[in-house]
């Protein structure tokens, strides 16, 4: 539930990718400025955007030991290239260490398959509640 930040005020990616830089730096002692550098690198090589209202912004973090994840949910839906053309309201934020490999293709294939479902993405973007949002994503299988 740390991990889950809902109704957050932001007009743009590269204030969502900053908002998720301080997130990780206050959780895993993260420098905020590369969390946010490493997510805007991802992004120029194509948007991370899966269509929906959904993005999976991921990264490489120097000094994390293990993948790492957060959801953000916006206020307010922002642009942002998605192949569907739609602006985004719910964010994946996902790092991995340097060294990860196939790791991080499991996760972002599980993340893929799991914000595929409708009635997750509309019941994520109904919950004010971060412990509620986080059980829905670490329990959507069970339900599926």
């Amino acid at each position: 539930p740390a991990q889950v930040l809902v109704r957050v005020e932001v007009t743009s990616k590269k204030r969502a990718f900053e908002e998720a830089g301080l997130l990780f730096e206050g959780l895993h002692g993260l420098n905020r400025a590369l969390v946010a550098e490493s997510l805007f690198a991802r992004e120029r090589l194509g948007s991370t955007g899966l269509g929906h209202g959904v993005a999976i912004p991921h990264g490489r973090a120097k000094g994390l030991k293990e993948a790492s994840g957060a959801y953000i949910r916006l206020k307010a839906p922002i642009p942002y290239d998605s192949p569907d053309g739609k602006p985004v309201q719910s964010l994946f934020v996902l790092l991995v260490p340097d060294q990860a490999n196939d790791l991080h293709l499991q996760v972002l294939s599980e993340l893929a398959h799991r914000f595929s479902n409708r009635q997750l993405r509309e019941t994520l973007l109904t919950t004010t509640d971060p412990a509620e949002a986080h059980r829905l994503l670490a329990e959507w299988p069970a339900h599926a």
